[in-house]
């Protein structure tokens, strides 16, 4: 029996030798199989990517600020509304900025009148002039008929020096008017009337009036939504005061912050997977990388870490990268400024700059809604130019 029983216990210490060496085995394939997985993912998918979920929807956010000092009267939009390029967002009361423009209008009109009769006054010390000279030849024969038939004795000499005084009258005549015509002339020469400094200096005036009055309109500077509202009716405003926003959605992007060890291989131009946390996993943007940072995100806070004293500790640093956005899947799902997202990027591709090669070409955002407005000061301009150039016809027939 003790045989027997020795030998049974050899047999089970064999088994569980067995077995745990099989399980040994199978451990260790196991973790060479992770391993070597590890590896492969590592080698075909980790170090291709990298990805973050400190990234932000950005965009433009337009402030809406007066020019001109007034009194709201009417207000256009409230938050969340859409609005184009041009509409009326704040109106002013535009009794004041009337009353300017009226004055403004009055003064080029007189400007103008005033010029005119500058270039009037031209033709006639043109006029004394040629009568000036029609007397000084009328006193030159006869000075000259006096002094022949003095020379002869027929009249006395007293008569010829009375002849001599005229002709030096009338040549000192002369010589004044020419002096009042270039006197004269120096105030319009090489000039119109609507080149005239005096018309052109009424002219800016009257543009800057026009301009303050059209200001007391605030317009939509691009198309967008409102945002910010803070303005009331019947609230004074002082120019540069905020009043609300233009955000539009159109033009969003992300800022995505990585850390400073995992920008080594990002360049620009590489494709970019965004999830946004608004409509999850469900939905994927398609973007790229625009620009790398210039800096990290704590050299341009408003209180710079100070490394130099002693206290200093070792933290990983951010930079922001900008990822644009495919703007045909932005308008089907819309993003909000601030919304959290996902972003990985494929490093594949290392063909791109890691910064900027060339200057923009042209300006990045730009509006053309104010153009208009030094357009119309222009034309109104040259209309009261024009209707006080030329006399009326009743003028004509007096």
């Amino acid at each position: 029996m003790a045989t027997t029983s020795s030998a049974h216990d050899t047999t089970q210490d064999l088994n569980n030798q067995r077995k745990r060496k099989t399980w040994l085995l199978a451990l260790a394939l196991l973790i060479v199989v992770a391993g070597a997985g590890v590896w492969a993912w590592h080698e075909l998918y980790g170090r291709w990517s990298e990805e973050t979920d400190d990234a932000y929807v950005n965009g433009n956010v337009v402030e809406i600020t007066p020019l001109v000092t007034g009194t709201v009267v009417s207000i256009g939009a409230d938050d969340g509304d859409l609005v184009h390029e041009g509409q009326m967002l704040l109106e002013f009361d535009p009794s004041d900025a009337e009353v300017g423009l009226q004055a403004a209008e009055a003064k080029l009109a007189r400007a103008v009148r005033q010029v005119r009769g500058l270039y009037s006054n031209v033709d006639g010390k043109k006029a004394q002039v040629a009568a000036r000279q029609a007397e000084l030849k009328k006193a030159q024969e006869n000075f000259n008929r006096r002094q022949t038939l003095a020379a002869g004795g027929a009249i006395s000499k007293e008569e010829l020096s009375h002849a001599r005084d005229d002709l030096s009258s009338a040549q000192s005549a002369l010589n004044d008017a020419k002096q009042q015509l270039n006197t004269t002339t120096a105030l319009v020469d090489d000039t119109v009337v609507s080149s005239h400094p005096e018309v052109m200096a009424a002219a800016a005036e009257l543009r800057q009036a026009y301009l303050n009055h059209a200001r007391t309109t605030l317009v939509a500077p691009v198309t967008g939504y409102v945002a910010k509202r803070t303005v009331q009716l019947g609230q004074r405003l002082q120019p540069g005061i905020a009043t609300m926003a233009v955000i539009p959605l159109d033009q969003l992007w992300i800022d995505a912050n990585f850390k400073e060890t995992q920008l080594r291989n990002m360049r620009i131009g590489q494709p970019v997977d965004i999830v946004a946390d608004l409509y999850g996993s469900e939905v994927k943007y398609n973007g790229s990388i625009d620009s790398l940072g210039a800096g990290t995100g704590s050299a341009f806070a408003l209180l710079p870490a100070q490394n130099a004293t002693g206290n200093w500790i070792k933290i990983v640093q951010r930079v922001p990268v900008r990822i644009h956005i495919n703007a045909e899947q932005l308008a089907k799902h819309p993003l909000r400024i601030g919304l959290s997202t996902q972003v990985e990027v494929d490093l594949h591709d290392q063909s791109g700059p890691v910064l900027a090669q060339q200057p923009p070409q042209k300006a990045s955002f730009a509006t053309q809604v104010y153009d208009r407005q030094l357009v119309e000061a222009d034309t109104l301009i040259t209309k009261l130019i024009h209707d006080n150039s030329a006399g009326s016809s009743k003028t004509a027939q007096r």
